[in-house]
Formats: C-alpha cells, structure tokens, sequence
C-alpha cells in the first residue's frame, strides 16, 4: 500500500487497456497487447500469461523429477507467525499470505471500475453480470453431473476465471479483433472475480470468531480513514502496511480465509494511494506472486494410475471448465443483448471468444481446489490436473474460436 502523495499514477492494469480500447469498442480492429506497459515489461499481459504458464510447467516438471520429494518437502516446511499465534507452512504463506497482495491489486482495480470505469453504471455491467453469472452456474451444473455424488464439495472449482492469464492469451492470439470483445471480456471478468470472492468468503469459512473479524473491520476502517485523511509521505506508507499486516492477521485468526483481507484493504483505501499501490505492486504481482502460487499449487506428483481409474473430480474439472464456461457465457452474453437499451452487443461470434478465454481458471481454480479438497490429498491432486488440463483445453479452443472469428471479420471486411 506504499504511497509518496495524494497524486495518482496512472497505473497500467487490465482496465486501462480495456479504456484504450474503448476507441474500437465499436468493432475496429485492435490489437490487445500494443498498450504501453510504462517501461516494465513486467506489466505486459503477455509476459504476465507466459510467466504463469513456464511456472506451472516448471513446476509439474519437477514434481515427477528426482526433485520432486525436496520440493515437496520445502513446500510442507512450517514457519511460524510472529503473531496471532499461527503456523503456516510455506505453501499456505504463499496461497494465504502472497495471494492477498494479489486480491488487494484486484480489489483495487475492481473499486475503479466500479466508480470510473466500464462497471460504474448499472447499464454498463447488466450484460457482462448476465454472462458471468452464466459462467458460474453451467460449469456447477457440470461439474455436479459428472462428481456431484463422489465430491460435491468441488462444485466451486470451475467457476473461477483466471483474470491475468485469460487477458493474456487474448493479448497473445487477439490482434485484429474488435475491442469490444477485450472490454467485455475484463467486464466479465472482474465480475467474476466478485463471485469467487464471495464464494470464498461464505463457503470456505470455518467456524466464525467474532473478536478477530470485529478486530479487522477496525482495521479496515482504519485503513479508509488514515488514507483519505493523513497527508502523503512514508509515515502514512509504513502506516498503512502496518495496519494491512494487523488486519491481515485478524482475518487469518477469524476463520475466514485470509485473501478476503486483501479484497477488503483494497476496496477501503482511497483512490489516489490505492492507484498508486496498484502501479508499484503490478510488477511484483505478474513476476512473482502469482508465478510462485502457480508453481506451488501445480507442483504435484502425476499418478501412476490408468485413465478409467482416474476420480470423478478430474473429468468433472477438466470438462467443467471449457465446456461449462462455454456454454454459459455464450448463453448470458447472447441473453444479455436483450436487455437494456445503448452501448455495444456482443455478435455470437464475439460472445464464443470471450466465452472459450472464461475457461482459463487457473490460479483462481487452483485455490478453489485447495479449499475445496484440503482434507483429500489424492482427489486434491488430481483436482490440479483437472484445473491445468481444463484451463490447457481452453487456451486450445480459444486460438480456435480466434481463428475462425478472425477469418469471418476479414471476409465481412473484403466485401
């Protein structure tokens, strides 16, 4: 939450080149990773994906090589918390510690497309909140068919659309697309996020202790206060970091899955110093905490088991996620221009891109899993294959769908 003033950057995020791109929402031509990334390569969608990519890669390497029980070990090791009187291994202070910065990052960027930005009136988000809704509600149905009877408790895992990685690979295969299908796309899937922190919050909750939570909802409205009021500089800085770690840490204690603190730290801070905390920690987010969670929840050993013995989870998983997503945000997107009245409406040829990018679940997925089966270590490891190979199909399918949609807009131009 570093800050030096109350001016903004004007951080690079996914949003402003959704605003970029604005100009062609109207179905120019665009190309969605040409948008300057402030002289760090570091705040390129493409990179970004890449990165996450040769994470998983490298990680699942590994984990089958004669590294693989160090790794795994290291990964078991506990380290305790200076307070709060908490041990964590080092996996969870990487999926509950280094993924709240994350959260934070999003939850910022969600609070300024909410005030300023492609959400911030009802009839700018009714049509991607159709299709994200559709999005979450037929990869469940899916997922329920295939292991509703062996693992319920998966049923939140292909929800999730992974909002860094399905930019990214737009930014990769989308150029010459309309720029409407880049902004509808972030839409979406901001919404989406907003659905998976709500299900993270509700149905990964054990057992709710007051005082911990009462303790970071002063916390947080510390936070709102001390950044709208103080004036800018390193005392509020070292302020701000001190009370995010204290809330952080109340969160952890409460029972409440510790990223929802990230997610509230980040709609509570003020405009300017949040922007500001979103430009600096941008670099650190891509290059090195999403890349490490992808690294530690893909490193898993592949069992040595034949397909048919393989646990309804996997399928459930792997075909949840790109048919699901299919089906349903194609279904909201082309409900969704039914309602409400101006702007752009997505063609089905648009609304099948978006929906083959909404299947990359990924990291988001991949915590959903480890909530979801943190009592079942076999089914939790084949629920990461399900997750990678899901997220794989989708990518596959999305520079198939691109393609095809590429090919119509170039003939529709030609005539």
């Amino acid at each position: 939450m570093a800050d030096t003033s109350d001016t903004p950057y004007l951080p690079h995020t996914p949003a402003d080149d959704a605003a970029s791109s604005a100009a062609t929402a109207s179905g120019a031509p665009h190309d969605p990773g040409d948008a300057g990334t402030s002289h760090n390569p570091l705040r390129s969608p493409r990179l970004a994906a890449g990165i996450l990519l040769a994470a998983a890669v490298l990680a699942i390497v590994l984990a089958n090589s004669p590294l693989g029980p160090t790794l795994l070990a290291v990964q078991a090791t506990e380290v305790p918390l200076p307070v709060a009187g908490h041990t964590l291994s080092v996996g969870h202070w990487i999926s509950d510690g280094l993924l709240a910065v994350f959260f934070f990052t999003a939850a910022i960027e969600l609070r300024r497309e909410l005030t300023v930005g492609s959400l911030s009136s009802a009839s700018a988000a009714l049509r991607p909140a159709i299709a994200a809704v559709g999005g979450v509600v037929a990869p469940i149905a899916v997922y329920l068919v295939i292991a509703g009877s062996s693992a319920p408790d998966g049923w939140p895992i292909p929800t999730a659309t992974d909002i860094a990685f399905a930019l990214g690979v737009l930014a990769v295969i989308g150029r010459g697309l309309p720029g409407r299908i880049r902004v509808f796309l972030l839409a979406l899937a901001i919404i989406d996020d907003i659905i998976a922190i709500i299900i993270i919050a509700v149905f990964f909750t054990d057992d709710p202790r007051p005082v911990p939570l009462l303790l970071a909802a002063v916390g947080v409205a510390a936070v709102a206060v001390l950044s709208r009021t103080m004036p800018g500089g390193v005392l509020r800085t070292v302020l701000l970091i001190v009370v995010g770690v204290a809330v952080w840490a109340a969160v952890l204690s409460s029972g409440v899955h510790a990223t929802i603190a990230g997610v509230a730290l980040g709609l509570a801070l003020a405009s300017a110093p949040g922007d500001t905390a979103a430009h600096r920690l941008e670099p650190v987010v891509n290059g090195a905490i999403l890349p490490l969670f992808a690294f530690s929840a893909a490193l898993v050993a592949i069992p040595s088991v034949p397909l048919d013995e393989l646990a309804a989870p996997f399928w459930a998983i792997m075909l949840a996620l790109p048919l699901g997503k299919l089906i349903g945000i194609t279904a909201g997107a082309l409900l969704g221009r039914l309602v409400g009245s101006g702007g752009e409406r997505l063609t089905l040829g648009d609304a099948l891109v978006v929906a083959s990018l909404g299947g990359i679940g990924f990291t988001v997925s991949l915590l959903m899993k480890e909530l979801a089966f943190a009592g079942d270590e076999t089914i939790a490891t084949e629920g990461t294959l399900g997750v990678l190979l899901g997220s794989a199909i989708s990518v596959v399918l999305a520079v198939v769908v691109v393609a095809v949609r590429r090919s119509a807009l170039r003939r529709t131009a030609g005539r």
